[in-house]
């Protein structure tokens, strides 16, 4: 069997600008659905046009949308829509998850928890995505909680082109990993920025809090990157910054894919002795309105692009096979070699893993 119709998407209303944004990038459109709620609070979802024999893709960020709805909302949104979309005969349905809430719990720490980003990859089975895409998961194992192929995109070309661009690169930064389990993470970005590497060690004597015990490494007399996969509450990273200001950092910036903002984050990060604030709008933030200390940079072009590859067969991999490169500052006039173009007809999708 193979798909009759060009690639369509779809979103929820986690992060429909974004949804919006990739369309354009696809030069495409979103697809119509009607995705609300009844009168009872229960989800409703109606897919508008016809999707039979239709490559489709769903966009949607597991976490709190703009209009007021709950994570569980946009979980719900996104369950029922692929469902929905499989009803109706859509030929192979891929959840593109920018952000994969849930994912904090990816294992038992003691006795009598959940391991809540299973059952998120459970649901999304059940509900009958053939394939998910999504940005810098919280624990790289969490692609193992899947028997579908997982797309486990980098947001790291994006973010260091943008610290490349503003002159943070080689001797004069340190890129510092703010725990223990985000060194790799870390050593991918000093890779690309040709800088020295730098970790902060610290306990958790309960959820959501954090203390630093020890920095190793040298930042005396450099400006400290922190890289980080999630800013949530804002506390690790300002006490990071506090403690290396202290050790003889000059500034200090971070980077992180997903802007949660918990809480008072904006608050407290804005309150604290960092520079600069940098993610990407993998959830529904607007730069506006956090403060002159943030930036968010678009993530829209890497899904974009990688949503191309999976409907032409090829391989998404080759998108992060290079070191990344500053934006050119004038839009080519030619399309680059790696971004496709869209088949009027889909051959089979690969059910292998990605290239």
């Amino acid at each position: 069997m193979s798909a009759l119709q060009k690639p369509l998407l779809f979103s929820g209303n986690s992060n429909i600008e974004l949804a919006r944004e990739i369309a354009q990038r696809m030069d495409t459109r979103l697809g119509n659905a009607l995705v609300d709620k009844f009168k009872n609070q229960e989800c409703r979802i109606e897919i508008k046009e016809n999707v039979r024999g239709a490559e489709v893709f769903v966009v949607q960020s597991i976490c709190q949308a703009p209009n007021g709805n709950s994570v569980n909302d946009s979980l719900m949104e996104l369950l029922l829509m692929i469902d929905a979309l499989s009803r109706a005969s859509a030929y192979r349905i891929t959840a593109v998850v920018p952000y994969y809430g849930y994912a904090k719990q990816d294992k038992k720490t003691k006795g009598r928890e959940p391991i809540s980003a299973k059952l998120v990859a459970n649901l999304l089975e059940t509900a009958r995505a053939k394939r998910l895409v999504t940005l810098d998961l919280h624990a790289a194992q969490i692609q193992g909680f899947f028997d579908l192929p997982v797309d486990n995109l980098v947001a790291a070309p994006t973010l260091c082109s943008y610290l490349k661009s503003q002159g943070l690169v080689g001797d004069k930064i340190v890129v510092v990993s703010p725990d223990a389990g985000g060194v790799p993470r870390a050593e991918n970005f000093a890779k690309r920025l040709h800088s020295s590497l730098a970790i902060v060690f610290k306990r958790r004597p309960e959820p959501d809090v954090s203390e630093v015990t020890e920095i190793v490494g040298s930042v005396q007399g450099k400006i400290a990157v922190v890289v980080d996969d999630m800013i949530s509450t804002g506390g690790t990273l300002a006490k990071a910054a506090e403690a290396l200001i202290r050790r003889g950092a000059t500034e200090v910036y971070t980077c992180a894919t997903h802007g949660i903002f918990a809480g008072d984050a904006v608050r407290v990060l804005s309150e604290s002795p960092i520079a600069r604030v940098i993610v990407t709008n993998t959830l529904p933030n607007i730069e506006s309105e956090l403060g002159p200390k943030f930036k968010v940079l678009s993530i829209a072009q890497i899904l974009a692009d990688a949503i191309k590859r999976i409907t032409a067969n090829r391989s998404v991999s080759e998108l992060f096979s290079k070191d990344d490169e500053p934006p050119p500052l004038v839009a080519p006039s030619v399309a680059p070699d790696n971004v496709l173009t869209l088949p009027e007809v889909l051959t089979p999708a690969s059910t292998a893993a990605t290239g």
